[in-house]
Formats: structure tokens, sequence, C-alpha cells
């Protein structure tokens, strides 16, 4: 075998690995214009640096427990607001922040929570080079010394039919979910009579375009303020005590928990209304991959 040129033996390799759909985060945030809007981002991660004495730059194994943990504990299932919106007010009062909010339309919004129930972003709003910044910073936290460069890249779910945003919470459930403000980017399938309907997918999708889900016994009152109504809710549970104010016409009301299980009856159900005499199917999905369905 011939030597390597002289030229190439300075050359300085900088290897790195990738893992490409690490984790999706599912989350709401806060937008002048839409509202609180669910959200889901998947995640794709580049560490460069020097091999370890294993020849690694970081054992795979590793990267799914610890990078992936850091990413999911700063944004995962929390409720993201721009710092720097001018029309942000906030109260930090031992366990309990509160946040107040104004639209573009001057429309209000309280949300009130445990702290590690929300993400305040040194931003003006909120968008995925803020948030990959932030994760970033996490990310190096839990990473070894020969680990020198952290990339992350953040994108939606390419989805060739119709979606919606919608954000939720469901107290009765003992992990993050029960958060009262996170959310999802999800697709739909219905199937009216075995065969997919374009016409009731986008029908849904408007229907609940950038949507908050609540649920009938969490709503605790109907408030008329300039003669805008709005809906508060507020419960307790494991995490602590949740309420959340928000305009009317960015809610639509479940009388049970909006588990994906329900919502997919729940939207069956609704849709017979339409259909009465179709055989309704609905694949609702949570996020990317995963969901649950419903037949009737």
């Amino acid at each position: 075998m011939a030597d390597m040129p002289n030229h190439l033996k300075s050359v300085k390799i900088m290897p790195a690995l990738f893992v490409d759909q690490l984790t999706v985060i599912d989350f709401a945030f806060f937008d002048p214009k839409r509202g609180i809007v669910g959200e889901s981002w998947i995640v794709d991660v580049v560490l460069e640096g020097d091999l370890d004495d294993q020849g690694m730059v970081f054992d795979f194994g590793d990267v799914k427990k610890r990078i992936k943990l850091a990413i999911d504990n700063s944004v995962d299932h929390k409720f993201v607001v721009p710092a720097n919106y001018s029309e942000l007010s906030h109260e930090l009062n031992d366990d309990e922040l509160l946040l107040e909010l104004r639209d573009s339309q001057g429309r209000w919004y309280r949300h009130q929570s445990p702290p590690q129930a929300v993400v305040l972003l040194e931003d003006e709003s909120v968008n995925q080079a803020a948030v990959t910044e932030l994760l970033i910073e996490e990310c190096f936290k839990v990473v070894p010394d020969n680990v020198h460069t952290i990339e992350l890249h953040l994108s939606t779910e390419n989805i060739a039919g119709d979606y919606y945003h919608y954000a939720h919470g469901l107290k009765k459930h003992l992990g993050d979910c029960q958060r009262i403000a996170h959310g999802h980017r999800s697709q739909i399938h219905i199937f009216e009579n075995g065969q997919r309907s374009q016409q009731l997918e986008q029908f849904w999708c408007e229907k609940w375009q950038d949507i908050y889900i609540g649920t009938q016994e969490d709503l605790v009152q109907e408030i008329d303020i300039d003669g805008i109504r709005y809906n508060h809710f507020a419960y307790h549970s494991e995490q602590g005590s949740f309420s959340l104010t928000l305009p009317q016409d960015k809610c639509h009301m479940m009388v049970n928990d909006s588990t994906v299980e329900l919502i997919a009856a729940h939207i069956v159900k609704q849709l017979k209304h339409i259909k009465p005499h179709s055989d309704i199917r609905v694949k609702a999905f949570e996020g990317v991959n995963k969901g649950a369905i419903a037949r009737g």
C-alpha cells in the first residue's frame, strides 16, 4: 500500500455522530396572533468531538438517555412564552408562576402553574432558532468534555394532508401531561364507509385550528370582559394547582378528559351527527407517530 501523501498527514479529522429523530418535543406556546398553540417538533442531533478510549464521540445509549432527557426536561410538555413580548407580565410567588398576556387583538390570557410547567424564552417570539439555542445550552450540561460541538435541528412532521394544532391538560395524568397548557401538532385520518375522506379531515382540521380542548368539569367560570367571553379552567393535580383563562372562541369543550383515546371517540360522535348513516372510523394522532383509533 502506498504511503499517505505528506499534505494529508497533517489533516485534522473531527469525527461526529448523529441521531435523527432522537425525540419529539410536544408543547404549547403563545403566539400574539394565534393565541395558545399546540406544537410538535422533531429533534435531530449531531455531536462533534474527539474520540474517547472506546473510539467513540459519545455512546449512542448515553445520547438516547442523557441528551434526550435534557431536551425533554427543557421544553417537552411545557408552555413556552416569549419573555421579551411587550404584552406579557409575570409574577412568581413561592411555587406558583402567574402569567398574563394579551394577543394582537387585545384579548386576555391568564396562565397559573408551578414554575416547572413554563419556559420563559429570552426572545420576542417563540421560534425554532431561540428554542434550539436553549436546548443546546442544556445538552452541553450532560455531555463529556470531549464533545466540542452540538448541532440540533428542529423540524415539523411532513404531513401530506390536513392537520391541526391543539393544546390541553390532563389533571388525572401522573406525568407531565397534567400540565394545563401543553399540546401537539397532529394529523388525522377519517374514514367514511371504509374510504378515507379528505373532506371530513379538512372540516375537522379547520374546526380545530389552534384550539384549546377543555374538559367540562374543569370549567370553573365563564367571564365577560369588555364584551368578550372567556373560559376559566382550574384544577389541582399531583404537580400542583393549575388554571387557565382564554377567549371562549379558542376553546372546544369535551364532557370527558381529553386523552387521545377519548378525543378519537369524541370526533366519531361529533361526525355521526353530520353523517348518521355512515360508518365512521377516526385515527387521531397525538403529535408524531402515535395516537388512538375509534369507530362508530
